[in-house]
């Protein structure tokens, strides 16, 4: 069935103004002038065909046509409202999907995670180690992906963007190579690793060295599993934490983009 268009602004003007009984008073709570209140109330009067007010001695008066609908109108009003509020109550819901890295939740989101759990309580977190899965297949409300940018989503950076050659000790004199690596030029590698997190592992394991991001590898260092062979460089990539407009300007998402930014 179509659906009437409904001018909805001149409908709440007509409900202030049905209430107070007054354009002035109307204006005030609207935070507008008498006169747009007057004419907003003009136009719905020539929309429906029937007028909804009339001045007398003793000031503004509902007409029987005007005093047929409220009833009808602030019930619907009362609808519009729990209908936001349910809306907003799903996206401050107490569940988060999140896509990371293994490697980077390990070593940075978990220890931060927590810390915000510890807040939260109740808060169910799901974690996909895909970190290019779909935002809609997924369902997902927030991902973390090493990128030289958030491109079409909205996004922060995480961490800064810098990178180190790194290796454990007694580590094999040979080189683990991954798709963003940046190795010395000349260097062949022998290991071809996938990812970052697999380029890590390899390192850890003491195979060779590698290049990377600093914050995926600073914890190892402190904890003496690997040693930084230089000092940290500027990097293209960063970790970055991204979503969809939608989901970006969610009250839970707003929460905990805050917390991990802050």
């Amino acid at each position: 069935m179509k659906r009437t268009h409904l001018p909805l602004n001149a409908l709440r003007v007509y409900d202030a103004a049905a209430r107070h009984l007054s354009f002035t008073r109307a204006a005030d709570e609207l935070a507008v002038t008498p006169a747009a209140v007057g004419q907003q109330i003009r136009a719905l009067e020539d929309h429906l065909g029937v007028v909804l007010f009339r001045r007398t001695s003793k000031g503004l008066e509902l007409t029987p046509e005007g005093e047929a609908g409220l009833d009808a109108l602030r019930e619907g009003f009362l609808r519009f409202e729990e209908s936001v509020a349910a809306m907003q109550a799903g996206q401050s819901s107490d569940r988060y999907t999140i896509a990371a890295p293994r490697e980077f939740y390990a070593e940075w989101l978990s220890p931060r995670l927590a810390e915000f759990q510890a807040g939260t309580p109740g808060v169910v977190y799901t974690i996909l180690a895909d970190e290019g899965a779909d935002f809609t297949e997924a369902n997902l409300d927030l991902a973390i992906r090493l990128v030289d940018g958030p491109g079409e989503l909205e996004g922060t950076q995480l961490a800064e963007a810098r990178r180190v050659t790194v290796e454990a000790p007694k580590a094999r004199d040979s080189w683990i190579d991954w798709p963003g690596a940046a190795l010395p030029e000349g260097v062949r590698p022998c290991i071809k690793a996938g990812s970052a997190g697999q380029a890590l592992a390899s390192a850890l394991a003491g195979m060779g060295r590698t290049v990377l991001p600093l914050p995926l590898v600073a914890g190892a260092i402190e904890r003496g599993q690997l040693t930084a062979l230089d000092e940290p460089v500027e990097s293209r990539r960063a970790y970055w934490l991204v979503a969809p407009v939608p989901q970006w300007r969610s009250k839970k998402v707003k929460a905990l983009v805050q917390y991990l930014t802050q």
